[in-house]
């Protein structure tokens, strides 16, 4: 394959160079791309050095399959233009919900890349990702009927510029400073913020109404589901809370049975013996681990899980590799 990366630089897009190398798929050619501002920093692919390009002056007929993770106004000033020569994987919102655009999480829809009318392939947001690979086994033999989830995500999924202000926080809190915010509309060190993207008219946030389209884009448009999304002093990885009722009374031993052998997931569910996943246990992992399973002793028809993965990874780099890679296997 040849590839290009928009926003190279970035922190989804150096995960994108490290997960190439780690599945050592066949790159031909990696393009760094980034702003002009970037052009001519050196990042290490498989132990050479690539010069950055200035995305401006780049030639996408260079190039088979071209990664965008520059955000969502770099996406629609260049994703149009990029699909005219090369396979289009944008991991921001802009294409998401364009109905002639698949949503794609490769163990869950891997089906919808049969017909793509626009070369453009979209990645979940990172909240979406981890859940939807662990509701669809679920689905599938259960039949869900609601969600209702609570996401605890992580610093990282703002960017490096609020991972940098957590840390800048934590250090001046702990030398008894003034703290000031920049990124963040609240103190983001020792807090919680219920506040993820922009507030709508109804009271909810865009992150919290993109969880519940893009699910059920991907899933199945009749599960009906409700999120409220927090920030947390996290540097990697996201936690949700999960409630999923059913549309008929399921047990917890066929519920673990089910998530065992499901791809892209892993049990770490002991709790007696403290044995549960949190942030740090996944950070720089593929899987997402799902943890707490238990009855919902309100509802016989529901049950909670507690799910966590790397928002950087199984959100964002590792899943547009991965659609890369199925769409790819599909032409050989």
């Amino acid at each position: 394959m040849k590839i290009a990366i928009v926003g190279a630089t970035g922190n989804v897009g150096r995960k994108i160079i490290e997960v190439l190398e780690q599945k050592k798929l066949l790159v031909e050619d990696l393009c760094l791309l980034a702003s002009k501002k970037s052009a001519g920093t050196e990042l290490l692919f498989n132990g050479k050095k690539i010069k950055v390009q200035s995305l401006e002056d780049f030639d996408f007929s260079k190039v088979d399959i071209t990664f965008f993770s520059a955000g969502k106004k770099i996406s629609e000033a260049y994703a149009v233009k990029a699909a005219k020569c090369s396979v289009v994987v944008d991991n921001s919102s802009y294409f998401r919900m364009d109905p002639d655009v698949p949503l794609i999480v490769p163990q869950v829809n891997k089906h919808h890349l049969s017909n793509l009318k626009k070369n453009i392939i979209a990645n979940p947001n990172c909240s979406t990702a981890q859940m939807v690979i662990v509701l669809k086994p679920l689905h599938d033999l259960f039949d869900i009927k609601r969600v209702v989830v609570s996401t605890y995500q992580s610093v990282s999924g703002a960017g490096k510029a609020s991972m940098d202000e957590l840390i800048e926080q934590t250090r001046d809190i702990l030398a008894e400073k003034k703290v000031s915010s920049k990124n963040f509309t609240k103190q983001i060190a020792f807090n919680a913020i219920p506040h993820i993207d922009d507030f709508l008219d109804d009271g909810y946030t865009k992150e919290e109404i993109k969880m519940i389209n893009e699910t059920k884009k991907i899933l199945d448009h009749k599960i009906e589901l409700t999120a409220t999304c927090v920030r947390i002093p996290v540097m990697v990885s996201h936690s949700e809370s999960l409630n999923i009722e059913f549309n008929k009374t399921v047990s917890l031993s066929e519920v673990r049975k089910v998530l065992a052998k499901a791809p892209g997931c892993k049990i770490i569910d002991d709790p007696l013996n403290n044995m549960y996943a949190t942030p740090i246990d996944s950070a720089g992992k593929n899987e997402t681990f799902i943890s707490r399973i238990r009855q919902d002793n309100s509802n016989k028809n529901s049950i909670n899980l507690w799910i966590v993965s790397d928002n950087l990874l199984r959100g964002a780099a590792l899943n547009a590799v991965e659609i890369a890679e199925t769409y790819y296997n599909k032409l050989q």
